[in-house]
């Protein structure tokens, strides 16, 4: 856990003015949603709380390191009350801040005609709507600093605001200083994910494999002209290089030059990476182009019922064994719909773990004997789901030999939590930064009317004069994936500059088109950082829904990234040499 290694770290000598918490992803609103649904006091990050607080309230009321977290969820009155609690109950000198504001379910008739700002779907049914949040930014954050809050507990905000919170707080940045904002939101987000930036989720796990269990969280040391180092405690495991900065920074940020933030829109494309220690890495700033005059808003809604249950199949042609098995058991249930008068299911899956069938028309030949089968599928009616478990269930002893349930617990149908984005004008929203007791409410306006350009930057054009040679992309590059509501973001870096105008020319729109034909259903984008010479990759269309609302066994893209790794890269041989 990190708060106990950045307190070792304090106690070592290591100047740390502020630990930050970053709990909050869209599938984890609608966890929060639905819990609160059953207890209106829940709907918080309890871990923050039980884990993270209680155990070293002492240790951080000692250290007066500052303590800021959106662990609020959809409640962050409740969270604040515990937290409160906890420190009456401890004695402790330590001032508790709430900021609530974003939570906009209680009007939210009043956008009911808003379409979904990346499908155009329209606006969901009112009575299905379970969570409403607009995303708010850093500015709240850093009044209740300056109102002398030790604790900050905040509901949606964006990932990075907590880290650029206390930067507006220690520098007094103003709100147009676009680049200084920009620097401090890509300081955050770097550093949100934790251990994603000291080797976890790295394309050479090899590097970190002996040392992860004690893996680092990361320390950000940051500056008034908005650069910063990257590292982590002394002693820890894990590794900071500018590969799994590199990989951190192109991590679900879509089009690099376009970031859209509350307070800020960044752009990443020109910031360098350079490697100053072992485990440090100087990040220098980024720019700012003005800030967006809407909150982004981020609503869940229930969408019906699906169910998802994994079954095992061993032998020669395993996957056809399943196959069959699956088909067998969706004929059965759709044929007691039939009789039920019932409509057909909206959405089914049988689908393989195992088979190699990740990778669509590139798979390798595989004759597998082992394969994990997910039968899955999607209805409005509860009772419709069940039915189809049931009905595999009663196939089981009329199935191919080989089978083995994977679990012992017998899956429920679950409800289909789905998600819809779209804009609030800044000027709807009152924030509330509540610091025990201490009210004081604020507006975070539009900016002025401004023009934004950016500029269309592609790489030089490779010299292809010289003998080629073919290697995968994983040789030449780090690449990590992740999602964006339905889109796949997928951040290619070079492991040498000179290796990137070979990268751009062979992963062609068409190219990474064909690689994910069998997931991607939407357009190819690709995006050019001259700084560290990246790419950036959005796939639309392609996780099935993504989130909750998804099927697929990986519906948040992380995959993606390691499946682009294999694609084959012509590139100078004599480059392969130095």
């Amino acid at each position: 856990m990190a708060v106990p290694q950045f307190l070792d770290a304090m106690d070592n000598g290591e100047a740390l003015d502020y630990i930050v918490f970053d709990y909050l992803a869209e599938i984890t609103m609608s966890i929060l949603a639905r819990q609160r649904s059953i207890d209106p006091a829940s709907g918080y990050a309890r871990d923050f709380v039980d884990s993270v607080l209680k155990p070293n309230l002492a240790r951080i009321a000692a250290s007066r390191v500052k303590i800021i977290s959106n662990a609020g969820g959809v409640n962050p009155a409740a969270c604040g009350e515990a937290v409160r609690a906890l420190v009456k109950a401890a004695r402790l000198d330590l001032k508790v801040a709430v900021i609530s504001g974003d939570d906009i379910l209680g009007g939210i008739e009043h956008y009911a005609g808003a379409q979904d700002m990346f499908s155009g779907a329209s606006f969901p049914a009112l009575d299905t709507v379970a969570s409403a949040n607009v995303y708010l930014g850093a500015v709240p954050i850093a009044k209740a600093l300056s109102a002398g809050a030790d604790i900050i507990i905040t509901g949606r905000v964006v990932d990075s605001a907590v880290t650029l919170g206390a930067c507006l707080h220690e520098f007094g940045w103003g709100d147009t200083d676009y680049d200084l904002l920009a620097s401090g939101s890509l300081a955050g987000h770097i550093i949100e994910c934790g251990p994603q930036v000291t080797g976890g989720n790295f394309t050479d796990w090899e590097d970190v494999a002996e040392t992860i269990a004690d893996i680092g969280y990361p320390i950000a040391s940051i500056q008034a002209d908005g650069s910063f180092d990257v590292s982590k405690p002394k002693g820890t495991g894990g590794v900071v290089s500018v590969g799994t900065v590199a990989e951190q920074m192109l991590y679900e940020i879509g089009d690099p030059q376009a970031y859209y933030l509350p307070d800020v829109i960044c752009d990443f494309s020109q910031v360098t990476l350079t490697q100053t220690a072992k485990d440090v890495v100087h990040v220098s700033p980024a720019q700012g182009h003005g800030a967006p005059k809407d909150y982004k808003a981020c609503l869940t809604y229930s969408e019906g019922w699906k169910i998802v249950s994994l079954w095992m199949f061993v032998g020669e042609r395993a996957r056809a064994r399943g196959q069959a098995y699956g088909n067998g058991a969706l004929t059965r249930a759709k044929r007691k719909l039939r009789a039920k008068n019932l409509p057909d299911y909206s959405e089914t899956s049988v689908a393989f773990f195992g088979d190699d069938s990740h990778y669509g028309d590139f798979a390798k030949p595989n004759a597998t004997r082992e394969v994990v089968m997910k039968l899955a599928a999607k209805h409005e009616d509860k009772q419709a789901c069940a039915l189809l478990f049931k009905e595999a269930t009663g196939l089981a002893l009329a199935t191919p030999a080989g089978l083995a349930p994977l679990s012992s617990a017998r899956p429920k149908p679950t409800p289909i939590i789905a998600l819809f984005s779209f804009t609030v004008p800044k000027s709807d929203i009152e924030i509330t930064v509540d610091v025990d007791g201490q009210m004081e409410t604020l507006r975070c306006n539009a900016p002025k009317t401004q023009v934004l350009k950016f500029k269309d930057i592609s790489p030089p054009v490779p010299d292809i004069a010289d003998p080629m040679r073919s290697v995968p992309l994983s040789q030449i590059a780090y690449a990590r994936s992740g999602d964006k509501g339905n889109k796949a973001n997928i951040g290619i870096m070079p492991r040498r500059a000179d290796y990137a105008p070979y990268i751009w020319a062979a992963l062609t729109e068409a190219v990474i088109a064909a690689r994910f034909a069998h997931f991607n259903s939407g357009k190819v984008e690709r995006f050019y950082l001259p700084g560290t010479a990246s790419m950036n990759i959005l796939l639309d269309e392609t996780l099935g829904g993504g989130g909750m609302a998804s099927m697929r066994f990986d519906p948040q893209g992380k995959t993606y990234g390691q499946i682009l790794l294999q694609t084959p890269i012509p590139i100078p041989a004599k480059l392969l040499e130095l």
